[in-house]
C-alpha cells in the first residue's frame, strides 16, 4: 500500500490558491482513476482506490497548512503504516511554476507544512514531489503571496504540473523513488 499525502489548506477559499496545488494535484489524480475524498478520519479527508493494481490511499489533511503533520502522525499511529511508502506533495517557493521537483530527504526548507511533517515523525526522510509556484515579486509578502490565487496567464503552466504530478506519483507506485525521480527530475 502507498500512501500520498497533498499539503494545502481546508476550504472555499483556499481551494485555488498557490499553497493548495497538493491538494489540487490529488484531486486530479482522483479524478483520473474515479476515486471520491469521501472518508474524513485522522483529521483528514481521504480516497482510498487501486492505482495500476497498487492500493492506494490519497490523504488532504484538514488541520491547515502548519499543523499538516498532526494528520500525518494520526494516520500513521492508526493504520501503522511505514514512511518509505509515503510521498508528500506540496507547494515550493524555490521551484519556478510550472515544474516540479522530486526529493526523498531534506529540510523543510522554510515550508510550515514539511516542518510540521518532520516535528510529527521524527524524521526528513521521506518522499516528497515539491510543485513549483516561483517566488514573488520584490516587495510582495509571502504569506499573501502563496495565499494568493493563480493568475489566468499561469494557468497552463498550472495544468501541466499537475499533470505532471500525477504521472510522476502514478509512476512511483510501479518504480522505486529514485527511478521516479530519474526520470521526472530531468
Amino acid at each position: 500500500m502507498k500512501w500520498i499525502v497533498g499539503l494545502g489548506n481546508p476550504g472555499r477559499e483556499y481551494a485555488k490558491t498557490r499553497h493548495n496545488v497538493g491538494f489540487m494535484a490529488l484531486d486530479a489524480l482522483a479524478d483520473r482513476h474515479g476515486m471520491a475524498f469521501n472518508q474524513n478520519k485522522c483529521k483528514a479527508v481521504i480516497s482510498e482506490g487501486v492505482i495500476d493494481g497498487v492500493k492506494t490511499v490519497l490523504i488532504k489533511p484538514l488541520t491547515f497548512m502548519n499543523l499538516s503533520g498532526e494528520s500525518v502522525r494520526a494516520y500513521m499511529e492508526y493504520y501503522k503504516v511505514s514512511l518509505e511508502d509515503l510521498i508528500v506533495v506540496y507547494d515550493d517557493l524555490d521551484t519556478e511554476i510550472g515544474k516540479i521537483r522530486l526529493r526523498y530527504q531534506g529540510s523543510a526548507g522554510g515550508h510550515n507544512g514539511i516542518k510540521s511533517i518532520i516535528q510529527h515523525t521524527g524524521t526528513q526522510n521521506f518522499n516528497r514531489v515539491r510543485m513549483g509556484i516561483s517566488r514573488p515579486e520584490p516587495g510582495f509578502a509571502i504569506v499573501d503571496y502563496v495565499l494568493s490565487a493563480f493568475p489566468k496567464k499561469e494557468g497552463d503552466k498550472l495544468n501541466a504540473m499537475i499533470t505532471d504530478t500525477c504521472d510522476a506519483l502514478e509512476f512511483s507506485l510501479r518504480n522505486t523513488f529514485e527511478q521516479t525521480m530519474a526520470k521526472f527530475n530531468g
